[in-house]
């Protein structure tokens, strides 16, 4: 429009002043003149997308299709176990064999404490136990004998027994024949009364050995096991989390020592929104992904699901365990999580590049007639199967809707567009 003025405006200086030109003058109009010829010359530009020349788009058509439900939740993984090792004796600490991220096998030394006065304790408690022993006439490897009349001290005690009793009747039948004095038949009746109650005593004495015998195998081998709590040893497979200690320090009892962690298998605790509690069932798949790895997934399996919910974020906690046996996971580790359900829904689709992202707002572009519309939508999340990269739509479409998706360049709101008969574009629209 611009140039055509101009044009215009030329032509009537020209007109007008024709028969009073001075040279300035005509060397003006010559100028003018040679913008009037380019003006002459100049063709009218189509702009793309108008009726000239349509944008060539690909169309689909939105229809409903019955989603399988997949429940998605977050959360962080740990260990199988974790235990804090702990000193079971006092003693010194004479060496450390292991230090923070080593892997332990289960029964692997750790920590050894200096064993020498508890080596000495065992030492005491055997010869104990040796004494004991020997007063009841047994052998190192002899179980405790049951008919105390077996014992060498209860056999003399009753020899004596039997001895008193003989002479005691022997005084009384002499005493009765006036043969003896009534002191020397009291005197025969006191032993018998000392030798019963001498043999009464070996017998309890039998039975007080027989309890110290007990007592005294049992702090022995209390003894021993503290001697072989001096070395302090891994409870499960795993790796050193935490070290606390170094050689030379004094340990109290219960001083920690050590954190190992098992990290064979892991815990993956989600939190799952709480209107996905009807369809959480143990043993379902969990597939986990996480940001170390990115595109690689992980599996796992529910063993475990929190039966309250938490009311500040309204999500209760469902438990998978996972194999992690080439430690590639490490507890700690945020997770993604997809669970499947048996839960079934109809909605909408769209591919991912029919859907255009601008500052916050996700739009497509319907087809009317020959032209194209701008239209808002709102997503409900993406998903990627056999037919690639998707959006679900949860507002802003409805089926028999169609969509269209420029081949080059970008679409316009009202621009005229040509269907171009392929499969649609399945790329993000940039």
């Amino acid at each position: 429009m611009l140039d055509r003025t101009l044009c215009n405006i030329c032509c009537f200086s020209e007109a007008r002043h024709a028969s009073a030109l001075t040279p300035l003058r005509s060397t003006l109009a010559f100028l003018l003149a040679l913008g009037f010829a380019g003006c002459a010359k100049s063709p009218s530009a189509n702009t793309l997308g108008d009726a000239a020349r349509p944008m060539r788009v690909h169309l689909y058509t939105v229809a409903e299709e019955i989603a399988h439900r997949h429940i998605q939740a977050v959360g962080s993984l740990y260990a199988l176990e974790e235990s804090t090792l702990s000193a079971q004796v006092e003693a010194r600490v004479s060496q450390v064999l292991a230090d923070e991220g080593d892997s332990v096998r289960e029964g692997q030394p750790l920590i050894v404490l200096d064993p020498q006065e508890l080596q000495f304790e065992v030492d005491r408690q055997r010869g104990i136990v040796q004494q004991v022993r020997a007063q009841l006439g047994i052998g190192p490897g002899d179980p405790l004998p049951t008919d105390p009349k077996k014992i060498a001290s209860v056999q003399r005690a009753e020899a004596d027994l039997f001895d008193a009793e003989r002479k005691y009747g022997r005084a009384k039948e002499m005493f009765s024949e006036k043969l003896i004095s009534q002191q020397q038949l009291d005197e025969a009746a006191s032993r018998d009364q000392s030798t019963k109650a001498a043999y009464n005593v070996a017998l309890q004495e039998v039975d007080r050995l027989k309890a110290l015998l007990v007592s005294s195998d049992a702090a022995e081998k209390l003894a021993e096991k503290k001697l072989n709590d001096a070395t302090i040893r891994s409870p499960f497979p795993g790796s050193v989390k935490t070290r606390n200690v170094h050689p030379g320090e004094y340990l109290r009892l219960q001083s920690p020592v050590m954190v190992v962690v098992r990290t064979d298998k892991l815990r993956a605790r989600l939190a799952v929104p709480e209107r996905w509690a009807g369809w959480v069932k143990d043993g379902a798949m969990v597939d986990l992904q996480v940001e170390a790895f990115p595109g690689e997934s992980f599996h796992g399996r529910v063993s475990r699901i929190n039966p309250s919910v938490a009311q500040d974020s309204r999500t209760f906690e469902a438990e998978a365990l996972l194999e992690n046996v080439n430690g590639k996971l490490k507890p700690g580790f945020f997770v993604q999580a997809s669970i499947p359900s048996e839960k079934q829904e109809k909605t909408i689709f769209l591919p991912y590049g029919a859907v255009n992202y601008r500052y916050g707002v996700y739009k497509v572009f319907l087809l009317n007639g020959n032209h194209v519309s701008e239209r808002q939508i709102r997503p409900a999340g993406q998903t990627e199967d056999e037919r690639g990269r998707r959006f679900e739509v949860a507002e802003g479409l409805k089926p028999g809707d169609r969509v269209a998706v420029a081949v080059s360049g970008d679409l316009r709101d009202g621009a005229t567009v040509q269907e171009e008969r392929e499969a649609p574009n399945s790329t993000p629209a940039k």
